[in-house]
Formats: C-alpha cells, structure tokens, sequence
C-alpha cells in the first residue's frame, strides 16, 4: 500500500492546545487579529497582521466569500403539559415551517410532543412546534406553527448560537449578534458563522478592491454538520451532513472568468471551500450557476480543482475543518497533515488565538 493510499485514522488529526488560547471574544477591531502567512512552496511560516491582507493580495487575484448570514437559531420553550424547559437549536430547514431541530434535553421527546417557544426573558410568544419525527442522531424533524414564517420571528425569539467553547457567563463590551456575523452577510440560513471572514472591515475590503482584487459572492448555509465532531475512528468512515449553498450567473461567470485569466482563486474560509469545489465541473474544470445541497467531505490526499489558496481560522482538534486545510497545505499527498501539524505548534508557540473569535492564516 503507497503512503497516499493508506487509511487515516482520526488520531493523526489530533494536537493538544492550551486552554488560555481559546478565543473568548473577537479583538477590539475586525483587522486587528494576527495573519499566519504559510507558504506551501517554501513550507514557510510568517507572522503577519490581517489588516496587512491588502499586501498579499492583488489585481491577479480573486477573493471568493460566503456571504450566509447566521440567524438567531437558539430558541427557548416549554413542553405542552409538563411545562419542562426546552431548549432548541435549528439545524436545517426543508420546507417553510418545518425543519430539522437538536432539542435539549432530548431523549425524553417523542413524535407528537408540542413545545412551546418563550421569548429570551421567558414570556410565552404563541409560536409553538410539533415534533414530527426524530432520526439516529437524535435530532428531530419539527412542524412550527406561527404567524407567516419562523423566521421572522427570530429577531424577536433567538439568540446567536455562538460555539460550546465560548463561555456565556464572559464580560462583554460587544454584541455578540453583530461580531459573530461577517460585514457582508446577507442572505439568511446559516446557524454558525463563516468565521475566516469575521476579520474583514469595510475599510479593509475597500483597500483590496482598490489593488484590483475581484471580490465574488457564494452562499453556504453553515449547518450544525460542519462543526459536528468526527466519531468515526478511521476518517473515510465519516459522513458529512448536507448543506444548502447557491451560486448566481454573475458569480459563476466571474468565477469561470478569472479561472480563464490564470488568476488564483483565495476561499475565503473552508465553507467557500466546500462551495467551490462542490460546483465544479471536473471535466471541465468550469463552475455552472445553481443551487443545490453538498455534503463534500475534503481531507488528505484530496486534488483541488478550483481553488488555489484559503483564508482561514485554527481549527478544532479532530475535526473535519482541520482535515480539509490538512489537504489544502500539501494537496494530492498525505503530507500536509504533519505540515498542518508543524503551522499549529508554531501558531502555539507564538500565542495565537483559536477557534471562531481566534486569529487567521493565510494558506498560499
């Protein structure tokens, strides 16, 4: 068996970070986190600033954003009859009203439970949900029964549903509905925010555009799948939860466009990643407009088609955000597992920030 071909198992993905490096709240300004630049070529490391992102970028290269907006996808209620507290986060939708929920506490919910949804200071809304069906993930499949769409009504009824890792009882001088949402967020559907692109400020994108950098929207909706934990020992076994994402005429002829020009193609975070490569054409190595759902799972050895280079933030041990930009830093070998390895020690030693409030690096 070639080295290329051997199994991985999840052990390899694995690395120990202090817990004082876990980001607990963004830096005072968008741009002001650190940049690790890594450069494939060279196997180089450079410590840099985001705010220096217009340096590195120019008029042969092209910026590709997720522009998903997060909702407010953590919802509160109580149960019909036995008042029991319920708290619910939404994980997909499939038609209006209806769609996929975790519940908590869960395993005593059956079909034909009925919640009722209060608001964040516990006041009933007169929205309620039935539970439909529940799968082997112990997720549930819910009926919501509201005045026009539930989604209207999260303004009013969710909060953000910011990660397990940050801490809801940290100081804040910020607002968590505003920092954990890109500049440029706008269509709604996401319950995690594409986080590499929670660095840019409107002054720093404006820099790019004015050094000739094209900035082209895609849109993925981040599903609770991204971030799941990988359980499966050996990776190949692990199944990726579907995502909805959509891609314009104008993008997709942009984007074929500048593949056409030789120009390098930077993802802005892994989910514009997963957009790209999805979209695809193999054959063709073009990208054709469409919305549809991908449950691409990227790790090494994996031959990128469209995209060149990736903006991204450090990952979590063992997850499948950190097999994908195993790939990306050595593609078509195994080998970026232990450079990815060597990059995270390096980013460690130098105090970093991880996870989605943490610092970036740039993958070129």
């Amino acid at each position: 068996m070639s080295e290329e071909t051997r199994t991985l198992n999840l052990d390899e993905f694995d690395y120990e970070l202090p817990e004082d490096l876990i980001a607990q709240e963004p830096t005072q300004k968008r741009d002001q986190s650190r940049l690790l630049l890594y450069d494939r070529k060279r196997d180089d490391i450079t410590h840099r600033e985001f705010a220096e992102l217009p340096e590195l970028v120019g008029a042969s290269d092209v910026l590709v954003v997720n522009d998903s907006k997060v909702i407010p996808a953590r919802l509160r209620g109580r149960k019909h009859g036995s008042g029991g507290a319920v708290e619910v986060l939404l994980i997909q939708e499939t038609i209006k009203n209806r769609w996929w929920v975790m519940l908590k506490p869960g395993k005593r919910v059956n079909p034909g439970t009925v919640v009722h949804l209060h608001t964040p200071s516990d006041e009933p809304s007169g929205v309620r949900f039935e539970v439909l069906e529940k799968n082997d993930d112990g997720h549930c499949h819910v009926q919501f029964v509201a005045p026009g769409n539930i989604l209207d009504h999260l303004d009013t009824l969710g909060e953000i549903p910011l990660p397990p890792y940050i801490s809801p009882a940290r100081d804040r001088a910020y607002n968590d509905k505003e920092r954990y949402q890109t500049i440029y967020a706008n269509q709604q559907g996401s319950v995690a925010a594409p986080t590499a692109g929670l660095h840019f400020t409107p002054e720093l994108l404006e820099l790019i555009e004015k050094r000739g950098t094209e900035i082209i929207r895609v849109t993925l909706h981040v599903g609770i799948g991204t971030f799941a934990p990988v359980k499966a020992t050996t990776v190949s076994e692990h199944q990726m939860h579907f995502e909805r994402y959509e891609i314009s005429e104008h993008a997709a002829a942009r984007l074929n466009a500048a593949k056409r020009d030789g120009k390098r193609i930077i993802a802005v975070g892994t989910t514009s990643v997963r957009v790209l490569e999805s979209a695809v054409c193999r054959e063709t190595g073009k990208i054709q407009p469409q919305k549809e759902r991908t449950n691409i799972f990227i790790y090494p050895p994996y031959s990128f088609t469209f995209v060149d280079s990736l903006i991204t933030n450090f990952h979590l041990p063992k997850s499948s955000l950190l097999m994908l930009i195993s790939a990306m830093a050595a593609p078509n070998t195994l080998s970026g597992i232990e450079r990815i390895k060597r990059v995270y020690a390096e980013a460690i030693r130098n105090r970093y920030r991880f996870f989605s409030y943490g610092d970036a690096m740039l993958i070129n």
